[in-house]
């Protein structure tokens, strides 16, 4: 399941990372019963046509440690919300919980445009913006199950309001959020440069959404090139900012908005080159498209979910040392003081 702000997806994924079914319906946002509700009768719809082991559910939001808990969505109702525990109530099979970016990243890092690496930035640009972190195989989570959220680091102080309850965060200069408000702002201003944008969507604002302004760029309507190019120097600005913090050997950009294409990594690569602190002596990351596009959450949190039930999540650590290495050490006494190691 990939629970998005606008969407709620669901497919049946194999062990090599195919999609064999999948289904799709909007996300009821503001009702978190319904939000459940949609999700077993997903599940239960898939389990009539197909053998089902685990349920694995990529959620958007911030996701507890335990991957049981959604502490805080932007882009839906959920506050504390124990979905696990829900879920486990009404489905009679393995479910586990991660954020819906996390998914996405495990899928690019597992079977995408970010296999084999050593440390992948994997950043997805949907409604707002999400990311996950793998270095050396392992999912990168923080202390709390709470990192990888890129799109909540502020870029412009005091600048535009984001739901998260901050002013100027990343998200809202290169999502697909940003992306249809500004377009919306340009058309109302009915000035004479914007009439094609204007005239693609019958001349009403409202009705402007980021898959249609991808389509009229691609189909040469400049307004909507500049608009994307725009969301590209942002876009581009931040990944300059992750990779001045965490040094990755590859950038993969999924989500919705990826879908522009060069529209947008052009512009991106160009301002990520001309912002990367010590450019000129060091190796530039390579900024990839997700090999998966939209897919990846899914198939992300359905490989997710079939791991746990091999090895089941670690709350004891951040991600970085597999369980196997820990009953190692303590196989073998060796202690973890700090970041160094002794052996008693």
């Amino acid at each position: 399941m990939d629970i998005g702000g606008t969407k709620v997806a669901a497919g049946v994924v194999d062990e090599q990372g195919a999609i064999l079914e999948r289904i799709l319906e909007p996300t009821p946002s503001h009702d978190p019963q319904a939000v459940e509700d949609a999700i077993v009768r997903a599940v239960a719809q898939l389990r009539r046509r197909h053998r089902v082991d685990a349920v694995g559910i990529g959620a958007a939001g911030w996701v507890d440690n335990e991957q049981a808990v959604v502490r805080f969505s932007p882009h839906l109702a959920w506050r504390s919300e124990p979905l696990k525990a829900k879920l486990s109530q009404r489905v009679d099979i393995p479910v586990l919980v991660d954020n819906d970016a996390n998914a996405a990243a495990w899928a690019e890092y597992r079977f995408g445009a970010g296999r084999g690496s050593s440390v992948m930035v994997c950043i997805t640009l949907g409604t707002g913006i999400g990311g996950g972190l793998v270095v050396n195989g392992q999912l990168f989570r923080g202390t709390h199950g709470m990192a990888g959220e890129w799109g909540h680091m502020t870029s412009v102080p005091d600048g535009h309001w984001c739901e998260c309850g901050n002013r100027g965060c990343w998200e809202q200069y290169a999502s697909g959020n940003a992306l249809v408000r500004e377009a919306r702002a340009l058309v109302r201003t009915q000035s004479p440069m914007a009439y094609r944008l204007a005239e693609m969507v019958g001349n009403d604002p409202d009705a402007i959404t980021g898959p249609a302004i991808t389509a009229a760029a691609i189909a040469g309507e400049p307004n909507a090139v500049e608009l994307l190019a725009d969301i590209g120097y942002w876009l581009g600005r931040g990944i300059a900012d992750l990779a001045a913090a965490l040094d990755p050997e590859v950038v993969v950009i999924g989500g919705g908005v990826s879908a522009a294409g060069d529209l947008l990594l052009v512009p991106a690569q160009r301002a990520f080159s001309r912002s990367l602190t010590g450019r000129g002596f060091r190796e530039e990351a390579r900024i990839e498209l997700a090999h998966f596009r939209n897919d990846a959450g899914l198939i992300g949190a359905a490989d997710l979910a079939r791991r746990a039930m091999v090895e089941p999540p670690d709350s004891a650590h951040s991600g970085f040392w597999p369980r196997r290495r820990k009953r190692k050490l303590r196989r073998t006494g060796v202690r973890r003081e700090g970041r160094f190691t002794t052996r008693t």
